[in-house]
């Protein structure tokens, strides 16, 4: 999987894309992004960083972070989706559908 930086913390830290999980100095932090307007801590957030937009777990991140992230996703899910493991499961999922719709479990 390719890793993709997305920023040093204060401390030094790096906060990288692997794959699809978002890892603080190689350790799984997240899975997805959240908005900082949606987050039940918005406010000490913004206190703390005024210019956060996403949070990445405990990480808050500016736009062009959360763009990093976003198009790191993009690519990592586009290299998924072409491996013939995930098309055969693309289709094993599908028929498994498709029977359950026709009444075949």
């Amino acid at each position: 999987m390719a890793t993709t930086l997305v920023k040093t913390t204060q401390d030094g830290r790096k906060l990288e894309v692997i794959g699809l999980a978002i890892c603080l100095e190689g350790q799984l932090e997240a899975f997805e992004l959240i908005e900082v307007k949606l987050h039940p801590n918005r406010r000490a957030i913004w206190q703390v960083m005024p210019e956060a937009t996403h949070m990445a777990g405990r990480v808050a991140l500016t736009q062009e972070e959360a763009d990093i992230v976003t198009s790191a996703f993009k690519e990592a899910e586009a290299q998924i989706l072409a491996s013939p493991a995930a098309i055969n499961e693309r289709f094993r999922i599908a028929a498994m559908w498709k029977a359950r719709e026709q009444g075949i479990e």
